[in-house]
């Protein structure tokens, strides 16, 4: 399976904000929209780094209540690990295991086409070991 499948049933919305945005916000938009990260995209539209609920929380075990009034660009992860669509989840599983990241930008030649989480991959994967479950149990149930 790959990412791109996971997109076809997910979706394309990415959740954003821009670098000025004070944390107290980001973390509203991450409650209000069930998810665990935004990214930090430029007013072109660039994409400058992702803030995560891990990336607050070790802000607030450093900075205390101050985090709150810190800016995306503060507390943002620069580095971004992406993937593309024709990405395979197990490549994508790796890679987020490797990397100790939970979100994964989904490039098309260099264009933004969604974010995908560990949770959207293990899913995938789920239904995808399902369907060979499903597939081998007609498999032999049609040659007994």
């Amino acid at each position: 399976m790959t990412i791109a499948a996971i997109l076809r049933h997910k979706g394309h919305d990415v959740a954003s904000v821009p670098p000025i945005t004070q944390i107290s916000d980001v973390a509203t938009t991450l409650t209000n929209r069930h998810i665990g990260a935004v990214l930090v995209r430029g007013e072109s539209g660039q994409i400058l780094g992702i803030v995560s609920e891990r990336d607050i929380v070790r802000c607030l075990a450093t900075e205390g209540h101050a985090c709150l009034e810190k800016t995306a660009a503060h507390i943002m992860t620069r580095v971004l690990h992406t993937v593309t669509p024709t990405t395979s989840t197990d490549q994508a599983m790796t890679m987020m295991t490797n990397s100790r990241v939970r979100h994964l930008p989904v490039l098309d030649q260099n264009e933004l086409v969604g974010l995908i989480s560990i949770g959207d991959v293990v899913k995938a994967r789920l239904e995808e070991q399902a369907q060979q479950v499903d597939s081998l149990t007609a498999y032999v149930a049609g040659s007994v």
